[in-house]
């Protein structure tokens, strides 16, 4: 991907000024397989630690690798049509971003590289979900799961003759995601009936056997370039959503932050569409004048000029007309989860 500016932010501080940001969120999986870390309010303040990582009770995020990778940054359309989400995606060539795509449970054994010393004797368990870009894995020291996964080693989670799936929903381990840049863990329980069928705040998995199924690295609507896969994705504090999805007022500070890494690290194709239809609405030209890009990412940045146009000039009926004609695909919204 082509970077546009003289001053290109260099990536290992904007990965290490991140990880102590409470409002940035982390995830690594695949479209079917996340794992999510982020803060929660009220939670101590994030520090600075040895290395690209960040730790808390509750879970953790670590990139060991920046050799080859490749930062893609992008905003995707929510279904609301005042929003929109962003992140930038850490990725890897094809080729490089390719892990063992196991299909049954197989022990790893100790994990000898899990973020905390304390938990570096525990097994780890690839559950086989069969991914490209991510060993999906659990990880416990509880004897009586220990017992099951290693009796079942070699069969399918979702064999249903198998009690290793509902011997890891009981058990709550912790999961584990390893790509080829680094790992998410998370330590909290799994959502389902002993949470209240929800995911608990902050970090937390996602396992969707029917998007698993679909065998795709990332959704349809995430701008990775051909021949690129994402294997870590960051999500900088949103200009307009609040960490539990609740609406916020507009952050100026927040928005401008990302703008400077979209310039500098997203699609050509997106800004170009953006920006054109900026300068169409600073000329005032009506929805009727003008024509949005040919090209689906080009159409998102269009759609998306609306909305923060919206939030940075005010509402206006030149913008209601604007937002009438053009604003009006679900099919290319994504879902506002981390990682969807």
């Amino acid at each position: 991907m082509k970077q546009r500016k003289d001053s290109v932010p260099e990536l290992e501080n904007v990965l290490r000024d991140a990880l102590i940001q409470e409002d940035t969120g982390w995830n690594m999986g695949s479209f079917g397989a996340i794992a999510e870390f982020h803060h929660v309010y009220g939670d101590d303040v994030p520090t600075t630690q040895d290395g690209l990582m960040q730790v808390t009770p509750r879970g953790g995020v670590r990139i060991d690798r920046l050799e080859g990778v490749t930062p893609v940054a992008y905003e995707t359309l929510s279904p609301k049509p005042h929003r929109w989400t962003q992140a930038v995606s850490l990725c890897l060539p094809t080729d490089q971003a390719a892990m063992h795509q196991r299909d049954v449970l197989t022990e790893l054994g100790a994990d000898t590289q899990a973020l905390r010393a304390t938990d570096r004797d525990a097994v780890l368990f690839d559950m086989g979900l069969a991914q490209f870009q991510v060993d999906f894995c659990i990880r416990t020291t509880d004897p009586t799961l220990l017992e099951v996964l290693r009796a079942n080693e070699g069969r399918s989670l979702f064999d249903h003759h198998s009690p290793a799936m509902g011997a890891i929903l009981k058990a709550h381990p912790h999961r584990v995601a390893l790509t080829r840049i680094g790992r998410v863990e998370v330590y909290q329980m799994i959502g389902g009936p002993d949470t209240g069928g929800k995911s608990p705040d902050g970090p937390h998995t996602h396992v969707l056997p029917k998007l698993l199924r679909a065998k795709r690295t990332h959704s349809a609507n995430t701008p990775i370039p051909e021949g690129l896969v994402p294997c870590c994705g960051m999500h900088p504090e949103n200009p307009a959503i609040g960490r539990l999805g609740e609406d916020l007022p507009f952050s100026k500070a927040a928005f401008d932050h990302f703008q400077m890494l979209l310039q500098a690290w997203g699609a050509e194709e997106y800004l170009a569409g953006k920006n054109t239809a900026w300068a169409a609405l600073e000329a005032g030209k009506e929805a009727r004048e003008v024509s949005e890009p040919a090209s689906r990412v080009g159409r998102a940045g269009w759609r998306n000029g609306i909305r923060q146009w919206r939030l940075l000039h005010g509402e206006s009926a030149l913008l209601t007309s604007w937002a009438s004609a053009f604003d009006r695909d679900p099919e290319q919204t994504d879902p506002e989860n981390l990682g969807h």
